[in-house]
């Protein structure tokens, strides 16, 4: 199908915008951001002061309404909202979090009132298309899904190892016919409305470098084989491999957006993150740098990266990523020459070390399958 203008997209992982002036932590990429017809990314926590916290996760505070705002003015026009977060601040905080973006003119879809309310696409209009966005919760906790009569996140369901409900540090094990049915029912009903559908994927294992769970390529394939034109995980807090499936990318885990939190740090006096601060540190044997006091994270999470798509007006798409650096206490910046070249790098790298086919990065960011 050809169409009258080009047209470019680009992706974040996790916005975690914690501290107040959310416009000087989302600074250092929002040239980018802003230098794409569209930017989408994945807002991770509840934007509120208000709400009760959630128990069945280590609960993230309500982020300053106000940072809604710096999102779009960073350039942010679309955001996925299905994850382990959205709905720590209970329902008044998913609604708060809804009505701040309305407000602020982000499109957003993965969270609200309900399920039918949560699974609903957001669209919008740019380059004379009209792109869908729809957003998923693959990792928990149940207590944080939405359902006919209560607010939550839209999710799809994944088998854990041992038959357990779903919490964000289970043994997922595979993706389930329910998941896939979801998945073929909404990409069907957006595609009525979109030339370009987006399926934003919370997925993955947590603070492990490379690795895929047994489930993600299995339900991001479903994804593209139901339709999407391009599927974008996040939740790892560290960047993973990319890959092409029917010839359209999948972005495995695009690692932090823009996390800047003191919810995660060691020595807090909230007795539940301040455990999961020392936990972490046992289960997957890491120390924080102390550096980043905002965002202890593996040190390997400081390569980062923007996914961006170009679509022609012949219809033909181009795939490449925009290399972000990482820096102290936790802010992300547009890398400079050495950077980009070491982060291009290491997508390469682990995108083999993860089992996937390997891909060709080029020095102006463009990917192909090798």
């Amino acid at each position: 199908m050809a169409f009258a203008e080009n047209l470019s997209i680009v992706f974040t992982g996790d916005l975690v915008l914690d501290e107040p002036d959310g416009a000087y932590w989302l600074a250092g990429i929002a040239p980018a951001l802003r230098a794409a017809d569209l930017a989408i990314g994945h807002l991770e926590v509840p934007h509120t002061r208000r709400g009760a916290e959630l128990a069945g996760d280590v609960p993230a505070p309500g982020a300053p309404p106000e940072n809604l705002a710096a999102i779009a003015g960073a350039g942010f026009a679309m955001v996925s909202l299905a994850g382990n977060h959205i709905a720590d601040c209970g329902a008044e905080g998913i609604a708060d979090t809804c009505e701040g973006l309305a407000a602020a003119g982000v499109a957003f879809a993965g969270a609200g009132s309900d399920l039918v309310d949560a699974r609903r696409a957001a669209f919008v209009e740019r380059g004379g298309r009209r792109i869908a966005l729809l957003s998923y919760n693959c990792v928990g906790p149940e207590a944080g899904w939405a359902t006919a009569t209560t607010a939550g996140c839209a999710y799809l369901p994944i088998a854990t190892a041992d038959g357990s409900p779903v919490a964000p540090n289970s043994p997922l094990k595979a993706m389930t016919d329910a998941a896939r049915e979801i998945l073929e029912t909404d990409i069907a009903s957006a595609r009525e409305q979109a030339d370009i559908i987006v399926v934003a994927l919370h997925k993955g294992l947590v603070h492990t470098p490379a690795r895929l769970a047994p489930y993600e390529r299995a339900v991001a394939h479903a994804a593209i084989d139901a339709g999407a034109d391009v599927v974008v995980g996040h939740h790892a807090h560290i960047t993973r491999g990319i890959e092409f499936h029917g010839g359209k990318p999948i972005f495995h885990g695009m690692g932090n957006g823009c996390v800047v939190t003191r919810a995660l740090s060691p020595g807090q006096s909230h007795p539940a993150r301040a455990e999961w601060a020392e936990r972490r540190k046992r289960l997957f044997g890491f120390e924080p740098d102390p550096a980043y006091t905002l965002a202890p994270f593996h040190p390997e999470a400081v390569n980062g990266f923007l996914a961006r798509i170009d679509c022609a007006e012949d219809g033909r798409v181009s795939v490449s990523v925009i290399a972000v650096d990482v820096v102290a206490p936790g802010r992300p910046v547009l890398a400079d020459a050495g950077r980009g070249e070491e982060i291009r790098a290491y997508l390469e790298k682990i995108t083999l070390e993860a089992g996937l086919p390997p891909i060709v990065i080029a020095a102006d960011g463009k990917v192909r399958a090798a």
